[in-house]
C-alpha cells in the first residue's frame, strides 16, 4: 500500500476527511519491543541512547513500515525527551520506565527549571526526521509527535507514572497560578519542538495526552484545555494534528474543543458513538483494543470489521489501536490486522 506522490497519501487524505481508496492504518508503538529487530538493538543500546542516535532512530522507524505495510511511519522518540533540557534528571531505569530525579512540586521548583531552545537542544530528533524521510522515499508520510502539556507536567510533578496523580492535582488545586505558569512553559516549548519536526520533514503530528483520563471534565476545562489548545493553534498551518488521549470517553467534547484535525478514540467507546460525540466535521483515529491482537487472526479480522462497520465508510477514519501495541504481541497478528483493514475497507 504505497503511494508515490506526497499529495495522495491515504493517511493524509483521511486527516483532511477526503475520500480514500481504503481506510489507512498505522499503529501506535509500531516501532517497539514486539519486534525482534527492535529487541536486538535494545540489547546493545540504552533507550535514551537509541533516541539520540539519528541513524538508529531512523532504522527503528522505517523497519515496521516495511514489515507491516502500514500507511504512515511514526517517529521513534519519546514524549519525555523535551523534559531533559529542563535539568530535572531524566532516566529510563530498566523495568521501571522513565524516572524524573528532581520532581517539580512548587512554584519555586518551577522557577528553578532551566530555560532552553528546543531547536538547539533536540537537534538529534530533527536529524532523525530528515534521515527517516530520505529512507521512506515518499512511500508513506512521517508522523512527528510530542507529549501534551498535561501529560508532560504530570511526569514532571509525580516523578514517574502514577495511579492517582495526587501531587499533580494538589499543585493545580493549591497553586493554580504556578500550575498555569508551568503549563504555559511546556506548551510554548512543545509547539516549537513540533514545528521543528515539521520543518525537518514530518507531514503530520500527534499530541499524546496519555494521562488525561485521570481528569474530571471541569478540571480539564480549567487547567488543561487552554494549554493543549495553545499548542495546537501554534502548529504550522496546513499540517494535520492528531489530538490523542486515552481513558477519556467522558471528556470527548472538551478534547474536541482543544482542537486537532483528528481526534483519537480509544476502545472504551464505540467508534460510531465517539465520532458522533466529537462531531462528523472532524476526523477520528482508532480504536481497536490492543489486547485484541492476542486473539486468532480470524477474530482479529472480525474485530477490525466491526470498527470499520461503525465508521460506516465515512471519509476521515484512520484505523489504529486505542493505545500502543503491547510488547508480547505476535508480529504476524499485527500484519494480519493491517491486511484485514486494507482488504475489508477497499472501496
Amino acid at each position: 500500500m504505497t503511494n508515490t506522490t506526497t499529495n495522495n497519501y491515504p493517511f493524509l487524505a483521511a486527516c483532511r476527511r477526503e475520500k480514500t481508496p481504503y481506510t489507512p492504518i498505522w499503529i501506535m508503538r509500531q516501532a517497539g519491543r514486539y519486534m525482534e529487530e527492535y529487541r536486538k538493538l535494545r540489547a546493545q543500546y540504552g533507550f535514551l541512547e537509541l533516541c539520540k542516535k539519528p541513524d538508529l532512530a531512523a532504522e527503528i522507524t522505517v523497519t515496521p513500515v516495511e514489515r507491516l505495510g502500514v500507511d504512515a511511519a511514526i517517529l521513534f522518540a519519546d514524549i519525555l525527551l523535551i523534559l531533559e533540557p529542563l535539568g530535572v534528571g531524566l532516566e529510563y531505569s530498566k523495568g521501571d520506565g522513565p524516572v524524573i530525579h528532581h520532581p517539580v512540586r512548587s512554584g519555586k521548583d518551577i522557577d528553578g527549571l532551566k530555560d532552553f531552545d528546543p531547536e538547539k537542544e533536540l537537534s538529534f530528533v530533527y536529524e532523525a526526521v530528515r534521515k527517516i524521510c530520505a529512507a521512506l522515499n515518499h512511500k508513506v508520510p512521517l508522523i512527528g509527535f510530542a507529549g501534551a502539556p498535561f501529560t508532560l507536567a504530570s511526569y514532571l510533578i509525580e516523578g514517574s507514572g502514577s495511579r492517582n496523580y495526587i501531587h499533580t492535582k494538589k499543585l493545580y488545586y493549591a497553586a493554580p497560578q504556578a500550575w498555569h505558569r508551568l503549563m504555559e512553559l511546556l506548551a510554548a516549548r512543545t509547539a516549537k519542538y513540533l514545528n521543528c519536526q515539521i520543518a525537518a520533514g514530518a507531514q503530520a503530528v500527534q499530541i499524546f495526552d496519555s494521562w488525561a483520563g485521570c481528569l474530571a471534565p471541569a478540571d480539564y476545562e480549567q487547567f488543561v484545555l487552554p494549554h493543549t489548545k495553545a499548542v495546537i493553534d501554534a502548529i504550522t498551518p496546513g499540517v494535520p494534528v492528531i489530538n490523542f488521549s486515552t481513558g477519556t470517553a467522558g471528556l470527548l467534547k472538551q478534547i474536541r474543543s482543544a482542537g486537532g484535525s483528528v481526534i483519537g478514540l480509544d476502545w472504551r467507546v464505540n467508534l460510531d458513538e465517539g465520532w458522533a460525540t466529537v462531531g462528523h466535521d472532524v476526523a477520528v483515529q482508532g480504536n481497536l483494543d490492543p489486547v485484541a491482537l492476542f486473539a486468532s487472526p480470524k477474530e482479529i479480522r472480525q474485530r477490525a470489521d466491526d470498527v470499520l462497520r461503525r465508521a460506516g465508510g465515512r471519509p476521515g477514519h484512520i484505523f489504529n489501536l486505542g493505545h500502543g501495541v503491547l510488547p508480547e504481541t505476535p508480529v504476524d497478528h499485527v500484519i494480519a490486522l493491517v491486511d484485514a483493514v486494507h482488504e475489508l475497507s477497499a472501496r
